[in-house]
C-alpha cells in the first residue's frame, strides 16, 4: 500500500518527535515518517513493544522511555532524544487511552488521572519543543484528537472530556506561536481498527452499527491516520494552522 502514498520531499531528514509511538496509530505515525526519511524519535512506557518496533525499523528510529503522566520523565525523555536525533522539528502528540469508565464510579482520583494521560503532557511536550522550533525559524505541531465528543460518545466522560479539550489547546498555541511559523493542527480520528480496538470493543454488532454511522462503508485502518499526520508535518500543509483535520470516514 505504501506505494500508491505521496512522498513528502520536505520531510526527508525532518527530526520528528512521536508520543505513544510503540503500538495502534503512533506505530503507524512513526513507520510512516521513518519511510520519508525522517529521523524519528518516540517516546512511551511500553519497553518490549518499544524495542521490537526500533528492531523492524532500524536506525533511523529511536526511543525514550516515560509514563507521560510524569512530565519531568517527559522533559528527560524529550531531552535525551534531542541529544541523540537533534530538535525536533514536528511534534506528533499521539499519546492518549480511550478507557471506558461509568460516570458514577469516577472519583477525583481517577479524573485527574485520565487527564494526566489524555491531555497535560500535550501541553508540556508543546512547552519543551517550541524554543528549539523557534530557534529553528518554525516547526508543525500535531494534535491527536478524537471523533468521540463530536459524536457525543457515551461511557468515557473523561477521556471525552480531555480529547474535547485538546481542540482549545490547538487554537490557543497556534495564536502564540503563528508569530514564530509554528503551527499546531489537530487530526480527529473516527474509529480507528488498531489491535487494541479489534480486542477490546470491535464485536461485530459495534462494526455493523458504526459503518452505519460513517457516510463510507469501510472500516478505518492506522494507516489513513498517518497519511494525515505526514501532510500536516509538510510544507505541502505551509498555511495550514489552528484547524481540525477529520479522518472519520464521515461519521461526525
Amino acid at each position: 500500500m505504501q506505494d500508491h502514498f505521496a512522498q513528502y520531499p520536505s520531510l526527508k531528514g525532518k527530526t520528528v518527535l512521536v508520543t505513544g509511538g510503540a503500538s495502534g496509530i503512533g506505530a503507524e505515525i512513526v513507520e510512516a515518517f521513518a519511510a520519508q526519511g525522517a529521523k524519528v524519535g518516540f517516546i512511551d512506557f511500553d519497553r518490549e513493544t518499544s524495542e521490537a518496533l526500533c528492531a523492524r525499523l532500524g536506525a533511523a528510529v529511536s526511543w525514550a522511555h516515560a509514563d507521560l503522566r510524569d512530565i519531568e520523565a517527559l522533559r528527560a525523555a524529550i531531552s535525551a532524544l534531542r541529544a541523540r536525533i537533534g530538535p525536533a522539528q514536528v511534534l506528533v502528540n499521539n499519546a492518549a487511552r480511550d478507557d471506558r469508565h461509568d460516570w458514577r464510579d469516577v472519583t477525583p482520583e481517577y479524573w485527574d488521572e485520565r487527564m494526566d494521560g489524555n491531555l497535560r503532557h500535550m501541553f508540556f511536550a508543546i512547552q519543551a519543543v517550541a524554543p528549539d522550533m523557534i530557534a529553528a525559524g518554525g516547526g508543525s505541531i500535531i494534535n491527536m484528537g478524537s471523533n468521540s465528543w463530536w459524536e457525543a460518545v457515551g461511557n468515557f466522560p473523561a477521556y471525552a472530556t480531555a480529547k474535547g479539550a485538546v481542540h482549545g489547546l490547538t487554537r490557543t498555541m497556534a495564536r502564540d506561536l503563528g508569530q514564530h511559523r509554528i503551527r499546531i493542527n489537530t487530526v480527529v480520528p473516527g474509529w480507528i481498527m488498531t489491535e487494541r480496538q479489534k480486542t477490546l470493543w470491535a464485536t461485530p454488532e459495534a462494526l455493523e452499527k458504526h459503518r452505519q454511522d460513517q457516510c463510507l462503508p469501510d472500516l478505518i485502518e492506522p494507516v489513513y491516520v498517518a497519511r494525515m499526520v505526514l501532510f500536516l508535518a509538510s510544507d505541502d500543509a505551509a498555511m495550514c494552522t489552528a484547524s481540525n483535520f477529520m479522518v472519520e470516514a464521515g461519521s461526525i
